[in-house]
């Protein structure tokens, strides 16, 4: 609980505990960062991590960081490679573990968040590698499933190239751009809590569709 509870209060206050960790580590702070983000997007086991919010967090900070440490350049080219190789790890898990990741016996694994990343590929085919890196959960699990359905190899990584490069680049220039406006400086919590949650609406609405054509399809059978 008590991690949790520390989790919430480092998404909720990120641009406070962004500065206190670039006045400790200096320019380590490059090496916290890239683990976060490598973490989020390369285990299935911590989509709970911060991506979008940490990013936005990451460009705003470095537009009034008088000491040159953080610059969108560095953050992009470092955040880039930690995205990109979270899912090359992410894939090649999945590849290992192959199609018993969807009977239940891992209990790390929601199934249904496995069931729903398979839906977006039903739909936007390997498009969903670029798509997904904006859809927090769905970024988690679909390098995984890509693995587990051998997509190929360097197909899977013009695709990740190109998501993990746009997300990152995306959310560092918007939080650079607009993350100092006064009424967002203001109210850095709730505007983190505002990215969270349109960020999760795809993956929402995707769910209660999904469970609509389950319960139809029932309904049809009986």
């Amino acid at each position: 609980m008590e991690l949790l509870q520390a989790l919430v209060d480092f998404v909720l206050h990120l641009d406070r505990h962004l500065v206190e960790l670039l006045v400790r580590f200096d320019v380590w702070i490059y090496a916290i960062v890239f683990l976060v983000v490598f973490a989020e997007t390369g285990f299935v086991v911590t989509p709970f991590l911060p991506g979008d919010s940490l990013l936005f967090a990451l460009g705003a900070l470095a537009a009034v960081d008088t000491s040159g440490t953080l610059t969108p350049t560095a953050l992009v080219l470092s955040l880039g490679a930690a995205a990109i190789l979270g899912n090359t790890a992410n894939y090649a898990i999945g590849a290992r573990i192959g199609p018993p990741a969807f009977s239940g016996r891992y209990r790390f694994l929601k199934v249904e968040y496995l069931r729903e990343t398979e839906d977006y590929f039903r739909r936007y085919g390997p498009m969903t590698i670029v798509l997904s890196r904006f859809v927090p959960i769905v970024r988690t699990f679909a390098p995984f499933v890509a693995g587990i359905g051998r997509m190929p190899y360097w197909r899977f990584q013009a695709y990740n190239i190109a998501g993990g490069a746009g997300w990152v680049a995306a959310f560092i220039a918007a939080g650079y751009l607009f993350g100092n406006l006064p009424w967002i400086k203001r109210n850095f919590g709730l505007v983190t809590v505002l990215i969270i949650v349109v960020s999760v609406i795809p993956m929402g609405l995707m769910l209660i569709r999904a469970r609509r054509e389950r319960a139809a399809l029932r309904r049809s059978r009986r």
